[in-house]
């Protein structure tokens, strides 16, 4: 490996809500409604997507912890998936996110993959510990919205 060659890093966390899957696919995928349940301080919609206003192509901007995240969509299938690209707001590049939606036997089974590079070599590792936990925050406050804990 050369000293320019920084691997990728992945992070998946799964969670089961006692919802259907269109009900937590509706919850997850309002950007704006992120404010309300999520911990972000602020949820800008740069841009609306296809479909109007969350779908392909929708730029959000989350203001959470001083950091303000903007993120693209770039697959919008209801409701079993969704993915994004992160254009601006951490030391990481080539980030992306995928989430999926499954029916299981108590409603729906969430799974959300990161994968990223750190921008700088040699903090992937510290990276990825502070990406886990603020998915694991943001998953454990969508699992209260659905009374799961």
């Amino acid at each position: 490996m050369d000293r320019y060659h920084v691997p990728v890093r992945e992070i998946q966390i799964h969670v089961d809500v006692p919802a259907s899957p269109e009900a937590a696919w509706e919850l997850f995928t309002d950007h704006l409604g992120w404010e309300r349940w999520a911990g972000a301080k602020e949820v800008v919609l740069r841009q609306e997507g296809d479909p109007a206003p969350n779908g392909l192509g929708a730029i959000r901007v989350v203001r959470v912890g001083g950091l303000a995240i903007e993120e693209e969509v770039t697959a919008f299938d209801a409701p079993r998936r969704m993915a994004y690209r992160l254009v601006a707001g951490l030391p990481t590049r080539d980030h992306s996110g995928e989430l999926e939606f499954e029916p299981s036997e108590i409603g729906t089974r969430l799974t959300w993959k990161v994968c990223f590079r750190p921008w700088i070599p040699g903090t992937g590792r510290p990276l990825e510990w502070v990406l886990r936990r603020a998915i694991q925050e943001v998953v454990r406050r969508f699992s209260g919205e659905f009374g799961a804990s």
